[in-house]
């Protein structure tokens, strides 16, 4: 049991169970049946668990060095072997489970997993680091509504040519642009904390390239992007839901840059007069929970345009 906790805790569960939840939210505006939103959502469930134990693995001695109390591996809770046979686990039971709903919703599952592995085997040094999360992010709305009965091996819709498999029911480009740009906030956000730490191990993603300061502004604007492309993309009358969703990222962007830009000139500060701790740079915890309101408000415009998530 004590084995099972740490290895919880070594998947990254916060990012993890969030992506599984949109996952959910998704697979229920798309009105999937009850066995495919379950079974789309396990499948996820193991896709993140499979990216964050393989993410754990590989900076296994790079946590060590920066004393990272809260990494199990990184506190000798676990063996590397453990955390990566697990990892690997988690790809076969993700891949199996999308199997299970059809050829496409399998291919589009190995694109989503193969760039959450590809991030943290190298990509997430490089100044390309967002890419995976573009990838990863924008591939979950479009593994949801290939889950659809008529997108899947086996259907009851009328089969393509072939005769074997349906044709596929992909999501409206608006949707996916949303989840890709929540990517690109997601990547920015996770990476804010730990910018200085990771310049010292010689980490140079774009996040480490443009500074704390510039990723918390690209982080916010970013996100307002998302809400404005939620808010236009399935066009039609405007919900109160759509226009909350937008106001709420109008006013959180221009609170969080203001903080982040203030946080950014008191550390300037600090260096200026000798009184700067090397300490990572971490986005204060309001900062933090305006990202998560602003990421929840683009999440439930998303929710409420119903159906016309499928293109």
């Amino acid at each position: 049991m004590k084995h099972v906790t740490q290895l919880f805790l070594a998947t990254h569960p916060g990012p993890s169970l969030a992506v599984t939840t949109v996952t959910l939210v998704l697979a229920l505006t798309a009105g999937l049946p009850a066995d495919r939103v379950v079974i789309v959502t396990l499948a996820m469930l193991a896709n993140q668990f499979s990216i964050g134990l393989s993410n754990d693995w590989r900076d296994a001695a790079r946590d060590t060095r920066a004393s990272r109390s809260d990494k199990p591996l990184a506190a000798g809770l676990l063996s590397p072997t453990l955390v990566r046979n697990v990892a690997f686990a988690c790809v076969v039971i993700s891949l199996g489970l999308s199997a299970w709903l059809g050829v496409w919703v399998l291919l589009a599952q190995v694109i989503g997993i193969a760039s959450g592995w590809i991030y943290n085997l190298g990509a997430k040094a490089t100044a390309f680091s967002p890419v995976p999360y573009v990838v990863g992010f924008g591939i979950l709305p479009v593994i949801v509504c290939l889950a659809s009965p008529t997108g899947s091996l086996g259907a009851t819709a009328p089969l393509v040519a072939v005769g074997i498999i349906a044709a596929p029911v992909f999501a409206a480009p608006w949707v996916i642009a949303v989840a890709a740009v929540l990517g690109v906030a997601a990547h920015f956000a996770n990476a804010m904390p730990d910018i200085e730490v990771d310049l010292a191990e010689g980490i140079l993603g774009l996040p480490q390239r443009v500074g704390a300061r510039a990723s918390g502004i690209i982080t916010y604007i970013v996100l307002l992007l998302g809400a404005t492309i939620a808010f236009f993309g399935p066009g039609g009358a405007v919900s109160l839901a759509q226009w909350i969703g937008l106001g709420v990222n109008v006013v959180i962007a221009a609170i969080g840059i203001l903080l982040v830009t203030r946080r950014s000139s008191q550390k300037d500060l600090q260096k200026a007069t000798g009184l700067f701790s090397p300490e990572p740079s971490a986005p204060t915890r309001l900062a933090f929970q305006l990202i998560m309101v602003a990421a929840l408000a683009n999440v439930v415009m998303i929710a409420v345009a119903g159906t016309k998530i499928l293109a």
